[in-house]
């Protein structure tokens, strides 16, 4: 990328970073590690007309989802996703492919969680 002075880099986080969850202690730390890394990472390749960009997904329908018992995945929707429902991966995809085909953005951290992350606790 630095040879063809062109990029993008788009790295992954979780909603989890931002707010935290029980029980994921390690996890979240690790994943709230992942915006600042983006910012560093923008300053540190913008001269290079490398963008760096970030995603933090909430609650998706993916496999790890299976593993829920209909009362975890009913507690999820009724009092942590202000939308009352799961996102869906195609969601994260079509913020992720709007990251790398933007040509200015960079820098940024967009959450994809249905508002999880706007709540307090």
């Amino acid at each position: 990328m630095i040879e063809k002075h062109e990029g993008a880099i788009i790295l992954m986080s979780s909603a989890a970073g931002m707010r935290g969850c029980a029980g994921a202690i390690a996890y979240g730390v690790v994943k709230g590690a992942i915006p600042p890394l983006t910012r560093s990472l923008a300053r540190e390749l913008a001269e290079h007309n490398i963008r760096v960009n970030g995603v933090s997904p909430g609650i998706i329908r993916t496999r790890f989802q299976d593993t829920l018992t209909p009362e975890q995945v009913k507690n999820n929707s009724d009092n942590r996703v202000p939308f009352h429902r799961e996102g869906k991966p195609e969601d994260v995809a079509q913020v992720i492919v709007t990251l790398a085909q933007n040509e200015f953005m960079t820098e940024e951290d967009v959450a994809i969680d249905g508002g999880i992350t706007m709540r307090i606790a």
